[in-house]
């Protein structure tokens, strides 16, 4: 998905408080006229010349009134269009019915039921927009099936009809767009959950509200942008003492990889020196793909005294032992991520819990839906109802920055702040992903990147040197873990 860096992101209610002062000022903007105008013209773009006919969908609310200004500007380009009305024709009432009036007063028709749908230029969807509070069902539902099965482009209004604007989720089921044209500002919804998979190309149509959405409370993408000025250029008078000495625990017995896997990325994201401190008792003597790796008993690397960034968690298991160095780990005094099963034994121990909220130096988390819903106390399926929402609450009650990772991973902070990652792709969902996120950000915050900026451009470049992979002809399928760090090192020289 190709976003710019730092775009608003608004929720549903924060979006309706714009609306509603733009259309009770004096001179009140016509924003359905401009947001019909504008997706007009997208569609225009997308059905081109072939001279197919197009099918405006229009819902029952303001979403079937933008359907219905889109219907009108493209019959006034020539185009052949058939407006189809979910409800009632004769029911819309203030902006959506004035809508109405013109296209009828255009020489435009309606039907109730839905024609073949078969050799239509496009499909343009404005069934239902970001006011949907209940699943799909029945007749809606139908109608839905019948745009994802026609075989043509469908270009949505504002969110694709039945996808949840605030959260992403597929209500019941949801329309898969090839295009989404969206008004105002971008929604949580288009970026994260089920959101990528059904909206397309994204296209933003700020209807002249752009400084309300800046004054807004809102949160922002992580585009390409988040890598430029990420770390300076090297000095020819340098060593390796100069980008920092990162420390990677976890490495129980059978689980070796995920530290090798951690360390292995830090070294090739940059940092001086690169520790892997293991659980397993046969600890082996090096690395046999990356001997620059230095390999350590657990404890060895915990007491040494010139780590600038440590992580605890890759491989680490659930032991005495492991609850011990996290413990441990805890208070240290430098920049700290946490990962796996540190996550897991910290939502099983209470004074683990407390030591992490004390911590004042820098602390990251890097949860899965199902490790942020032990430590949040809840089930899985409700993290993933609100992913905003739980990372936000986790971000608050671990006094942590945290990225719950997933289809459009959410970054959050405990002062309120959250940014939706745009990178990545289908390749990610496979063993050791999270490993190598956690060696890229550890060797950020080893280098003396903030934390803030190191959770951003980790997750990323996490992201970014997977759909790198992918463009050299290495996956999706079939993509590991172990080949994004050259991507990622390739990458971060690229900048």
């Amino acid at each position: 998905m190709n976003m710019p860096h730092a775009a608003p992101i608004l929720l549903s209610a924060d979006l309706r408080k714009i609306e509603q002062t733009a259309l009770g000022a004096p001179r009140p903007a016509p924003l359905m006229e401009r947001a019909g105008l504008a997706a007009a013209e997208f569609a225009r773009k997308l059905a081109g010349d072939s001279g197919k006919p197009v099918l405006v969908i229009a819902g029952p609310g303001n979403n079937g009134g933008d359907a219905l200004v889109v219907a009108r500007h493209l019959k006034q380009w020539w185009f052949k269009v058939t407006v189809v009305c979910s409800g009632d024709p004769d029911a819309y009432t203030g902006d959506a019915a004035t809508a109405m009036q013109a296209w009828r007063e255009a020489g435009g028709t309606v039907a109730t039921e839905m024609p073949p749908v078969q050799d239509r230029a496009l499909i343009v969807d404005g069934l239902f927009g970001i006011g949907l509070t209940r699943n799909l069902d029945g007749g809606y539902a139908a109608l839905v099936d019948a745009i994802n099965a026609a075989g043509v482009p469908v270009l949505a209004l504002d969110i694709p009809s039945g996808l949840d604007a605030d959260t992403g989720r597929a209500m019941g089921v949801a329309v898969r767009a090839h295009h989404t044209i969206t008004f105002i500002a971008l929604k949580p919804g288009l970026l994260t959950l089920d959101g990528p998979d059904h909206c397309g190309g994204i296209e933003v149509a700020d209807l002249g509200l752009a400084a309300a959405v800046t004054d807004a409370p809102h949160g922002v993408t992580i585009g390409n942008g988040v890598l430029t000025h990420l770390l300076p250029s090297r000095p020819r008078n340098s060593h390796k003492g100069t980008y920092g000495s990162a420390g990677i625990v976890g490495g129980a017995h059978g689980m070796t990889g995920a530290a090798f896997l951690a360390g292995r990325t830090a070294l090739k994201c940059g940092a001086g020196r690169v520790y892997a401190g293991l659980l397993a008792d046969d600890v082996p003597l090096i690395d046999p793909l990356q001997p620059e790796v230095m390999l350590r008993p657990a404890d060895g690397v915990l007491r040494l005294d010139h780590l600038t960034a440590l992580a605890i968690g890759p491989g680490l298991g659930t032991s005495p032992d492991a609850a011990e160095y996290l413990d441990w780990a805890l208070e240290a005094t430098v920049p700290l991520v946490i990962d796996a099963d540190a996550l897991n034994l910290t939502a099983l121990t209470v004074s683990l819990k407390v030591k992490l909220k004390q911590r004042v130096t820098s602390t990251i988390l890097t949860p899965h839906p199902a490790e942020a819903a032990r430590l949040l106390g809840c089930a899985t399926d409700e993290v993933q109802r609100d992913r905003v929402a739980a990372a936000l609450r986790l971000a608050r009650e671990t006094n942590a920055g945290v990225v719950l990772k997933g289809a459009g991973s959410i970054c959050a902070w405990p002062d309120g702040h959250w940014a939706i990652n745009t990178s990545g792709n289908p390749g990610m969902a496979s063993a050791g992903m999270g490993d190598v996120l956690t060696g890229i950000i550890t060797a950020l915050l080893a280098q003396g990147v903030d934390e803030r900026h190191a959770l951003t451009a980790g997750v990323y470049l996490h992201g970014a040197a997977a759909d790198h992979c992918v463009s050299g002809g290495i996956g999706p399928i079939g993509l590991t873990a172990g080949e994004l760090g050259d991507s990622a090192r390739a990458l971060l020289n690229r900048i």
